[in-house]
């Protein structure tokens, strides 16, 4: 493969990222990305498949596979918290309507709501023993505020419920958003942790999923809460959040997001996001998934080129979202070899 990185050694250093979330040029350009796939970790690791007992083994070859692609960090999701019991967890497409577990005041009540601090987080322990030097750990979350709430709800249910019950909502939230802030508050102190994740999506290609003023009233000062947390154990917050939010960036800024993660180009190229929000907000990623699947590797390197190029403060390059399974190998690679020449 033309653009295969694999034999390209690449020391880890987690303090060029830690530049950018503050805004600042990097020592050297720095990638971006908030997850892989597992066929993807197993062709860096040059396995024919990625086989592991437990989480830990998991986390511990994602890794590996980070380190051989030449990221300086490692994202993990820190305990098994989660919020909709009832969810179809694993799959990979499902209504936002499916299996809503608090619909009335009935089923809010008797739902058993989460406690962050009942969870086991020694996965961190674990990778935090065994980081290569020069590389940290960024915990996310399970799912942000709003993304719970539409889980736990149900999309439809919770149109209706932002008018005919407002106060169930709030009450929703409320639940949701102090199990985040204890979450967050278990993860952001740790001294293995270089930056911290809030992920929560907030909307499609045209608009957020629920009104701005909604968001603004229900969502926003719960990630006000969240982004203090982490700025109180100092380390810099990143937002990772799909959909169109163009309205909400004041918002978003003025919450205490040092980064933001997801670009469609359809919605806004990374490139003019950039030339809008810089020196207000670090951007991570950005190359337009659907343009990472579709292009040549020769169009895909040369657009990432120009993109770390043109940067010069506040950037890492990356995907608009993630790298999913049907990525081909050799597309990402071509995005990512920017930084190696």
């Amino acid at each position: 493969m033309k653009y295969d990185i694999r034999r390209k050694k690449r020391i880890p250093d987690y303090k060029n990222l830690e530049l950018i979330l503050g805004g600042k040029p990097p020592s050297r350009p720095t990638l971006f990305e908030f997850f892989l796939n597992d066929p993807l970790y197993a062709f860096l690791l040059e396995k024919a498949s990625l086989e592991y007992a437990n989480v830990n083994e998991y986390y511990y070859l994602r890794m590996k596979a980070y380190e051989i692609a030449g990221y300086d960090y490692i994202t993990i999701l820190a305990s098994d918290m989660r919020f909709n019991t009832n969810d179809a967890h694993g799959i990979k497409t499902k209504s936002l309507n499916d299996a809503a577990a608090v619909t009335d005041r009935k089923s809010f009540d008797r739902f058993c709501w989460p406690d962050a601090k009942s969870y086991d987080y020694s996965r961190l322990d674990y990778i935090g023993e065994r980081l290569p030097r020069g590389m940290r750990i960024i915990p996310y979350g399970p799912g942000g505020v709003l993304e719970n709430v539409v889980s736990m709800m149900g999309y439809d249910n919770l149109c209706f419920a932002l008018h005919d019950d407002p106060r169930l909502v709030w009450d929703v939230c409320e639940k949701v958003g102090s199990a985040l802030a204890d979450y967050y508050r278990i993860v952001s102190p740790r001294d293995d942790v270089a930056a911290v994740i809030s992920n929560d999506d907030w909307g499609f290609n045209t608009q957020p999923m629920i009104s701005e003023d909604d968001i603004r009233r229900y969502i926003l000062p719960w990630h006000r809460e969240i982004t203090g947390i982490i700025h109180d154990a100092g380390k810099p917050a990143i937002l990772h959040s799909c959909g169109n939010l163009e309205f909400l960036m004041d918002d978003i800024i003025d919450a205490g997001y040092d980064a933001k993660h997801s670009y469609e180009d359809n919605i806004m190229p990374v490139e003019e996001f950039y030339g809008k929000y810089k020196g207000r907000i670090a951007v991570l990623g950005g190359m337009d998934l659907d343009f990472i699947c579709r292009a040549k590797p020769d169009e895909i390197h040369a657009r990432s080129k120009r993109m770390v190029e043109s940067a010069d403060r506040g950037y890492a390059l990356g995907s608009g979202n993630s790298i999913p399974e049907y990525v081909p190998f050799e597309n990402y690679m071509a995005m990512i070899y920017a930084v190696y020449e």
